[in-house]
């Protein structure tokens, strides 16, 4: 992790917010990827996430704002988020599994996060509903695969992040800037 400090405020940074998914569903996710996924690039087990803002390419002082937006939605977090894989499925040029927010509580967190960054003006919400959503798999052409989701293993978000993504002929590589506690997770 890097201190959001460290970075210039000259600098330019492709960032995103996000939840970060815990170690046992990290496994799983890559245990099904590997039996279920063929002819795709699977996307690697440390950048698997579920974002809540893409905010593409920013000003890097604006950084330590937008950290604190979502520093301060994740802190409003008042019970569990629970997600839980429901369905595979492709867009132009990934796949992903499509997530059940139990509750609704993730999608609650990205509104708050989402309508924080516009209040910043660093950020403009897309035409359609968030998807809570993981991607699993990038590739040129639809492969159209059809696999079943894994085993309904619900799982709660470690907590969430500021990433820092760096395009690469390999693909994208992601780092996390900062990470922030959801909340009282445990409260009432």
């Amino acid at each position: 992790m890097t201190s959001a400090g460290s970075v210039g405020g000259d600098d330019r940074l492709r960032l995103f917010l996000a939840l970060r998914l815990p170690a046992a569903a990290l496994g799983a996710l890559q245990t099904w990827q590997h039996e279920h996924l063929r002819g795709v690039r699977v996307v690697p087990r440390e950048h698997l996430h579920v974002t809540l803002a893409f905010l593409g390419s920013r000003p890097a002082g604006e950084l330590e704002a937008i950290v604190g937006a979502l520093r301060e939605a994740s802190a409003g977090v008042a019970r569990e988020i629970r997600l839980a894989p429901e369905r595979y499925r492709e867009g132009r040029s990934v796949g992903m599994l499509v997530l059940d927010d139990e509750a609704g509580r993730a999608t609650a967190l990205a509104g708050d996060v989402q309508e924080r960054l516009e209040r910043l003006g660093v950020y403009r919400r897309e035409g359609r509903p968030w998807l809570p959503h993981v991607t699993v798999a990038r590739f040129r052409e639809r492969p159209r695969l059809q696999p079943s989701p894994p085993p309904d293993r619900t799982f709660v978000p470690s907590d969430a992040a500021a990433y820092l993504s760096r395009l690469r002929p390999s693909g994208a590589q992601y780092e996390v800037l900062e990470s922030v506690a959801l909340g009282d997770v445990g409260g009432e």
